[in-house]
């Protein structure tokens, strides 16, 4: 018995409504680690979820819906998963899930508003983001301390794979795993010590202070510093004499200056008397 066509009318209906929601792209561009100089140029929003967050996942259908005004608005709708690219969420530093930021001509502000497409709309359309005090340059995903970040976001998460891949996939025990970890810490430790005092030691010397030495000179000159030290040594040597001399006649001229005064004295009291 042949089936009836509305039947087959409904399957084919039903197999196009399959195939136009597995065809239809989300509007929400998803970004990567490589992507953030994107949030540079132009206005965004971008979500900071994880799949296994509750509240993320309430959060989605809102956030779709109001990815589809995005074009309308002129605001790039987009979402970033921190299980994936934690060198994109250490530039932002998440430590809570979710996080909204408006991103605009460089500037970045933290949202904290409602979570419903309205609020996320008026939010763009009747610019509540300039009420709110950008980030700081200091702390912006471009600035150097950022970077670091990233960098140090990016390390854990290669560590936590490596420590999964050590524990899971060779069988090795956790405390196996620490102790890799450890040594391979310890002799990265033994190279930057060496490095650095390769670099103080040969490429940035220190400058010690040594006695001057004296230049080999030419007879000629010798002669002549020596000859000058001649002289000085009998200019010394007629000074001290002269003050011997000095002193000698000051003794001398004193006692009879003495022995005149007291034969003086006599007389002069017989002619006073």
């Amino acid at each position: 018995m042949a089936a009836p066509r509305w039947l087959w009318a409904l399957l084919l209906w039903a197999s196009l409504s399959v195939a136009a929601a597995v065809g239809k792209q989300s509007p929400v561009k998803a970004l990567s680690d490589e992507m953030w100089r994107e949030l540079l140029q132009g206005e965004w929003m971008v979500e900071f979820y994880a799949p296994w967050c509750p509240a993320c996942q309430s959060l989605q259908p809102e956030w779709e819906k109001f990815a589809e005004w995005g074009e309308d608005l002129e605001v790039n709708v987009a979402k970033v998963d921190v299980t994936k690219q934690p060198g994109l969420s250490g530039r932002f530093v998440i430590t809570a899930l979710p996080t909204i930021y408006h991103c605009k001509d460089g500037e970045f502000r933290r949202y904290q508003g409602g979570r419903t497409k309205t609020d996320f709309i008026n939010f763009i359309s009747d610019q509540e983001w300039k009420s709110i005090e950008p980030v700081s340059s200091w702390f912006g995903p471009s600035s150097f301390l950022m970077s670091s970040m990233s960098a140090l976001f990016q390390l854990s998460m290669w560590i936590r794979h490596c420590h999964n891949y050590l524990t899971e996939n060779v069988g090795m025990p956790i405390w196996g795993s620490y102790a890799v970890f450890a040594l391979v810490t310890l002799f990265l430790g033994v190279i930057l010590v060496l490095i650095m005092v390769f670099l103080a030691d040969y490429v940035f010397p220190s400058k010690r202070t040594r006695p001057p030495e004296y230049s080999h000179t030419s007879p000629e000159i010798d002669q002549r510093l020596k000859k000058l030290d001649e002289e000085q040594e009998a200019d010394e040597e007629d000074v001290s004499d002269d003050e011997t001399e000095s002193k000698d006649v000051s003794g001398g001229n004193s006692s009879p200056n003495a022995v005149r005064q007291r034969t003086v004295n006599p007389a002069a009291t017989e002619d006073t008397s």
